[in-house]
């Protein structure tokens, strides 16, 4: 079994040795990082539940690997206790490895044992593998510290921008209008000069006048902070028609650039995984950073993953049959290409 929780969602996928998908389940976002335990744990049941609804016997599952960012939130003992707890609710009898969700990104993309990865999705982060373990990372650091260029990042300099254009006072262009209307209402609308501070129709009031900044400053902290990351698919949309949105895009792109040119040394001929989905789907964020990824390293292969609840899984199935194993790689190889490209929103 594979567990992949994540901040968004969390998957969980049973298979059996000969790659055949067996239970896929689903269940909202359960990072720790970012999340409460008891709202976390309830995503995590939910995955398994789900996996295992088509699983005779859950006592069958022979091993298990969990991927997480910030894994050793479940090294805290009431945290591993809780969660050793929902395993055993859900009828499972194995023992389980928990990693870096980084690592069974990496793994999603490549069977090899060394290479790089390059994450934008809720998180951002580049990592250096070596036999499958990170030697070298940058960022990573969740969304208070780091995280540049993610889909946190974009949501929230997609607030910045919007606010910047209320505090000058200037009606906010095609972005800031979604951007409003996202998190204040299908009428939300921002109008220039005084009429910004002025509304009538408008509810809130400060001072005896309305202020739109006020109502989205509310709007934005009454939210969990990771809930920003749900404007990063505005961003991207409004590429072609908002200059403020482009800008945010490039720079998401420069910053990626800037980590992965960290950990990965020119002429390295090792796999380069993309992963996240600022980066394993069709995105503007990818359009810029792919063809510069491909000028630095033109010979080895880009390999975008979007599996990785299926790398999770291989992981596991690695402690049975040997991960450098012509059956591992077999089993790799079958795994990834039924993954069917579920896997993208981390």
């Amino acid at each position: 079994m594979g567990l992949d929780i994540g901040g968004t969602s969390t998957r969980a996928l049973v298979v059996d040795m000969d790659g055949n998908r067996v239970g896929m389940g689903r269940g909202p976002g359960a990072n720790l990082t970012s999340h409460a335990l008891d709202s976390a744990l309830a995503g995590i049941a939910q995955a398994l539940r789900n996996a295992l609804e088509r699983v005779d016997d859950p006592g069958a599952v022979r091993h298990a690997v969990v991927g997480t960012a910030g894994m050793a939130n479940l090294a805290v003992p009431e945290v591993a206790e809780a969660f050793a707890r929902t395993w055993r609710n859900a009828g499972l009898e194995c023992g389980y490895d928990v990693v870096g969700d980084v690592s069974v990104a990496f793994t999603a993309g490549t069977a090899e044992p060394a290479g790089t990865l390059l994450l934008s999705g809720t998180g951002a982060s580049a990592i250096r593998f070596d036999n499958r373990n990170p030697s070298h990372a940058v960022d990573g650091h969740g969304w208070l510290l780091g995280d540049l260029g993610s889909g946190f990042w974009l949501g929230r300099e997609a607030v910045r921008a919007t606010l910047a254009a209320l505090d000058r006072r200037e009606e906010p262009g095609p972005l800031g209008q979604d951007v409003l209307r996202a998190l204040l209402g299908p009428e939300s609308h921002g109008e220039p000069s005084a009429d910004i501070n002025g509304d009538a129709d408008r509810k809130a009031e400060v001072g005896g006048q309305h202020d739109l900044r006020s109502e989205l400053i509310m709007a934005v902290h009454q939210r969990p902070p990771v809930a920003l990351s749900e404007l990063a698919p505005l961003v991207t949309a409004a590429v072609a028609d908002d200059p403020e949105a482009k800008r945010i895009v490039t720079e998401a792109a420069e910053h990626l650039m800037a980590a992965v040119t960290t950990v990965r040394a020119p002429g390295d001929g090792t796999p380069l995984v993309l992963a996240g989905s600022l980066l394993a789907a069709a995105t503007p964020v990818r359009d810029l950073v792919e063809p510069r990824l491909r000028e630095l390293w033109p010979d080895p292969p880009i390999i975008v993953a979007r599996d990785a609840v299926g790398g999770a899984a291989w992981l596991a199935a690695g402690r049975l049959i040997g991960l450098d194993t012509a059956d591992g790689a077999k089993l790799h190889a079958r795994l990834m290409h039924s993954a069917g490209g579920d896997d993208v929103d981390r």
